[in-house]
């Protein structure tokens, strides 16, 4: 493709993103905890998410059900790593490391529950969110990361409709309206 031919789609991506970031200092307030910085990186990541698992929309119904396991896996890491308090420093690498390779198992799961990639950004955003975003709850990570990751999916399918609208019109295809 020539750059010509592609500038207005990169020019509807870089649009995007600004828009994400429009709409996360906009509602960024409206979400748990109090106090957050926002979430839009977490659009970002859900959005790269969308063209890893293959840019259609069963593929990002995949995507968004691997969030649910990553974001499930870290409370899972969070609370295993109680009992290992005992271990100080190694408590929660041991906890990591036991549902980091019971996760490695979803890669030979049914189709639509093996998107690895989804469930390890899932769960490392909502580790660190739960590490990072003082007064941080199961919940409310829970409830704002999954927002803001189906966000991002919803701007990786958008992408991809353009894309095709575009190219099917510069290309001179009859497209339906």
């Amino acid at each position: 493709m020539k750059i010509k031919n592609h500038t207005p789609i990169a020019l509807f991506v870089g649009l995007q993103a600004c828009i994400i970031q429009i709409i996360d200092q906009s509602i960024h307030s409206m979400f748990p905890p109090e106090g957050n910085g926002g979430f839009a990186w977490v659009s970002f990541l859900a959005w790269a998410t969308y063209f890893m698992a293959g840019c259609t929309i069963k593929d990002g119904v995949r995507s968004f059900i691997g969030f649910v396991i990553g974001m499930t896996a870290g409370i899972v890491i969070i609370l295993l790593s109680g009992p290992f308090t005992s271990l100080g420093f190694f408590a929660t690498p041991l906890a990591i490391l036991i549902i980091a390779t019971i996760l490695f198992y979803l890669e030979i799961a049914p189709h639509m529950f093996s998107f690895v990639p989804s469930v390890y950004i899932a769960c490392g955003a909502y580790f660190g969110c739960m590490t990072y975003v003082p007064g941080a709850t199961f919940s409310s990570i829970f409830i704002s990361e999954l927002t803001f990751l189906t966000l991002g999916l919803f701007f990786g399918w958008m992408t991809i409709a353009f894309k095709t609208w575009y190219e099917t019109r510069s290309s001179g295809e009859k497209v339906l309206d």
